[in-house]
């Protein structure tokens, strides 16, 4: 190293003293790394600002002060809160010396539920509450209605606009409580500052029906005619249960549920099968949706297992020689929820949404195989409706298994060389590597011709797919045109399935612009979403755009996707030549080179990804297009049909 540069780098270190620690006084910090504090700034850090509200009012109704909560969109797309709760202090905080209004608004990790005793259970992941919303709002006002006077403060990014002053709460929409009105600030939520009510309104919905008896409004006012829905359920996660069936049938018409207290922690837990091949299992801990399940849902499995075998066994459903049914087995069918209020949670995994408390594993075992095995004693025709539908599932199990063996036994290579299957791209490179699955062998070997050979892999499929949601899992792994699939992604299936050994970080469905493509297409989204669901989460999943038409004139070729374009395009053509517009029908009446022009080229291709906002709206919609029910589907057609265009 030359000796000028060591004299750099000493230079550089003694330099390094007191002054160059910064401290951010406030919530200067907040403003500085917001996403240290709500995770994003995306829309779902936009959203997340509400929550961290309504979870103030939620951690009333838990202690037993509020049943009512409104949360109002306004105009200007601000945000306004509202509890009937017990209100937040207005007396001096010891510590700050200041009201405690103040505090709870421009302190960090103040509040009620941070081991003062305010609250025994809380509510929201992060904790950070109504300082870390304030500071990232342009503006943000609280009015407080305790002992019949009313208080109030302004604030403007973090900082106090207006000290604490008495106002007349005869205009207050509530006798008692709280309601803080904000608006998020744009220079920090670049990407929008516009809420979606649809977030929003499945959140309070999923909120209501995590807290019985307590009411959650929601409204939008931005509409010329405001929206307004109000969420009570007296029967909870029972009537959350039922909502979720509400497209499937039903084995037995009550769902299970179970209550209690286990060494402070409180245990709901409600369950009902259907005739369905999957299961559908949400867990929460103290209202926070846990992904990636955890202790509480581990303890409901292997209650529910155990429970069941056990059944089987005492009354000779299952005879001694037979094999214990597996975990998979008993949850075929199963709609379950365990929603567990924990005094103190201790969240792991990657998006801290996996519990870790061994304790919840012991307390939901404990309160939900007793009150099951007494329930499986009182009800022996459902009981055994539950265990046949296991050794059913059993049954397909072992024959899924041995299906599975056959496939493995297929290396890709042979896949590979099937006539019309798999012709794989050179790049090893998943993150550049794109799977086209391609609706026909027309257009399978105009793209197998038209593609980019480094990074573009090609799967054509004949016809439609298995409907996956009405077959088993052998029936599943019989079909060839999904175990290709299965075989080209490398990644497994169902619960063997594992993400991080995807061949192909775009999967991209390519299927012509008519109502059979559309049909394959959500053939093809029904089997990803109920068997790959981790290539959905990680985006992994789109959808090609192929153009409607081509208008050549001379030398000049443009393509365009709808009719109203093609109407704009033709007025300023000159008027000779004729222009020569073509149709297309399918992705087969392009040659290679159209195809890759228009729909694979990546420096000119439209590709919609396909997002997975909301699991639980998804797994409804899937239920009710592709499952059994009519009636639904007929419905949902019906409201629809008019954003639907006519392929004639």
């Amino acid at each position: 190293m030359a000796e000028e540069d060591v004299t750099q780098m000493h230079t550089q270190a003694d330099d390094y003293d007191a002054s160059q620690i910064q401290v951010l006084e406030g919530l200067e910090a907040v403003r500085k790394r917001p996403g240290m504090y709500i995770g994003t700034t995306t829309s779902q850090g936009l959203h997340h600002l509400v929550w961290e509200i309504v979870d103030n009012g939620i951690d009333e109704a838990l202690a037993g002060f509020a049943d009512h909560i409104t949360v109002t969109i306004e105009k200007d797309n601000s945000i306004t809160v509202t509890d009937n709760g017990r209100g937040i202090p207005v007396d001096i905080q010891e510590k700050t010396g200041k009201p405690a209004l103040e505090t709870v608004f421009t302190v960090l990790h103040a509040g009620g539920k941070f081991g003062g005793g305010g609250y025994k259970v809380s509510g929201g992941l992060h904790g950070v509450g109504a300082s870390v919303v304030n500071a990232l709002s342009t503006e943000l006002d609280a009015v407080v209605v305790r002992d019949g006077k009313g208080y109030a403060m302004d604030f403007e990014r973090g900082h106090v606009k207006t000290s604490m002053h008495n106002v007349p709460v005869d205009d207050a929409p509530v006798s008692r409580g709280t309601i803080v009105h904000f608006l998020p600030d744009p220079d920090i939520f670049r990407e929008t500052t516009v809420y979606d009510y649809k977030i929003l309104m499945n959140r309070v919905r999923e909120l209501a029906f995590l807290n019985k008896g307590l009411r959650i409004s929601i409204a939008d006012n931005r509409p010329d005619e405001p929206i307004s829905e109000s969420f009570h359920y007296e029967g909870g996660i029972k009537e959350y249960v039922d909502f979720l069936n509400t497209n499937k049938d039903v084995i037995f018409e009550e769902p299970i549920y179970v209550e209690g207290m286990d060494n402070g922690i409180e245990v709901e837990v409600s369950l009902q099968y259907t005739d369905d091949y999957h299961s559908n299992m949400l867990s929460f801990t103290n209202n926070i949706h846990t992904y990636e399940g955890g202790t509480h849902e581990t303890g409901f499995k292997s209650a529910l297992t155990r429970v069941i075998n056990d059944y089987a066994r005492k009354n000779n459903l299952l005879k001694e020689s037979d094999d214990a049914l597996s975990g998979d087995d008993v949850r075929e069918g199963l709609t379950a929820i365990v929603s567990v209020k924990h005094p103190d949670p201790q969240f792991e995994g990657q998006t801290k949404t996996k519990l870790g408390n061994s304790d919840a594993r012991t307390a939901v075992d404990r309160m939900f195989s007793e009150t099951f095995s007494r329930f499986m004693l009182e009800n022996p025709t459902v009981a055994k409706q539950i265990v046949e539908k296991g050794i059913l599932a059993g049954k397909a199990r072992l024959a899924a298994k041995r299906a599975r063996e056959a496939t493995r036994k297929k290396s890709g290579l042979e896949i590979a060389n099937l006539p019309g299957k798999l012709a794989d791209n050179t790049s090893k490179d998943p993150e550049i590597s794109e799977l086209f699955i391609v609706e026909g062998d027309s257009a399978g070997g105009s793209a197998k011709q038209g593609r980019e050979r480094l990074t573009q892999a090609i799967l054509p499929i004949r016809g439609k797919i298995l409907n996956v949601e009405k077959a088993s899992l052998d029936k599943i792994l019989a079909n060839e045109e999904i175990r290709s699939l299965f075989t080209a992604m490398g990644t497994g299936f169902g619960n063997e399935f594992d993400v991080t050994k995807a061949k192909y970080h775009k999967l991209i469905i390519m299927t012509d612009a008519d109502v059979d493509g559309a049909h394959i297409r959500t053939l093809l989204l029904t089997l990803i979403y109920r068997y790959m669901r981790p290539l959905l989460e990680a985006g992994y999943i789109y959808i090609a755009q192929p153009p409607l038409y081509q208008v050549r004139q001379g030398k000049f070729v443009q393509y365009l996707d709808s009719d109203e374009e093609l109407e704009a395009l033709l007025p300023t053509l000159p008027a000779s030549p004729k222009p020569v517009i073509q149709r297309y029908k399918g992705l087969g009446e392009m040659d290679a080179e159209q195809l890759w022009e228009t729909t694979m080229d990546p420096s000119v291709r439209r590709l919609l990804r396909v997002e997975m906002d909301d699991a639980v709206d998804a797994d409804m919609v899937f239920s009710m297009l592709m499952g059994d029910k009519v009636e639904p589907r007929r419905e949902f057609i019906e409201e629809n049909a008019q954003y639907a265009e006519l392929d004639v």
